[in-house]
């Protein structure tokens, strides 16, 4: 009988001792973890202060600080895992069939991650940039890890992958610091050419938004049935492109009609 209670008093004891250093173990894993998150918190903070981060991208810096913070999360949850006595082989093989299955599960939003740290190394195109790629069209409102944020002109917000823009062209309306109208009125033939091209570059001559370098220019540029085309090309900031756009669309016709400026006539077709 005095056996088998001293047999249980050292099981007891063993047990205590495991919960103890078991306990003890975990209480300073804890600690560990919420030393460390206020240590990486303020090694962030201190990153976004350097003043050669100021001088990049936003959207860069972004990508830059989450890809920081990921990694120094990754070091801080495998130092607690090897303070808790897991033998850091095991922990690097469970680290690689984690990766290989997330891998495996996520390749779409895998490729669109690539995506987006592509476009952060090119930079295509900055938050604030009008673009276009594929049917869609609009201002650039943030580009994240998977998506990029487009809003476009009626108001619609429209997410893009960031892998399928890396894999189509884009155009970007903003990337020069100018812009040029190009706009096109067919004139009848009968029409003196140098009287026609004096009363569009009047209209021209009145903008307040169109530049003298590069000088404007009215080509005629092709033929029409009984007629002539002429083309505009007027240079102006990127901002006022619209603004010129819509002030021409409106002016140059208004005023080849006060000067009677024929247009060519709609040929007609018969059907017998």
């Amino acid at each position: 009988m005095d056996v088998n209670i001293s047999n249980w008093e050292r099981l007891l004891e063993k047990i205590s001792d495991g919960a103890m250093d078991i306990g003890l173990k975990l209480l300073l894993a804890i600690l560990v973890y919420l030393v460390g998150s206020f240590i990486i918190k303020r090694i962030i903070k201190g990153l976004k202060k350097l003043r050669s981060l100021k001088s990049i991208d936003p959207t860069a810096e972004e990508y830059i600080m989450t890809f920081i913070r990921a990694a120094l999360y990754v070091v801080l949850v495998v130092s607690i895992v090897a303070l808790l006595g897991v033998p850091m082989s095991s922990v690097i093989a469970a680290i690689a069939s984690v990766g290989v299955a997330i891998g495996l599960a996520l390749q779409g939003a895998l490729s669109n991650i690539a995506g987006g740290i592509m476009l952060i190394i090119f930079r295509p195109f900055s938050v604030g940039d009008y673009i276009s790629t594929g049917s869609e069209e609009g201002t650039v409102r943030s580009i994240s890890l998977v998506y990029t944020v487009l809003t476009t002109v009626d108001n619609r917000r429209v997410s893009v992958p960031n892998g399928s823009l890396m894999n189509s062209s884009i155009s970007n309306a903003s990337a020069e610091p100018l812009r040029r109208v190009d706009l096109n009125f067919d004139i009848a033939g009968s029409e003196d050419a140098d009287r026609v091209e004096g009363i569009m570059k009047d209209v021209i001559a009145r903008s307040e938004k169109a530049k003298s370098e590069p000088a404007p220019q009215v080509l005629i540029t092709a033929g029409v049935p009984g007629g002539l085309t002429y083309t505009v090309r007027v240079w102006v900031k990127t901002a006022d492109y619209w603004d010129e756009f819509a002030y021409l669309m409106k002016e140059i016709p208004a005023a080849l009609n006060a000067e009677n400026i024929a247009r060519p006539a709609t040929p007609v077709s018969v059907s017998k």
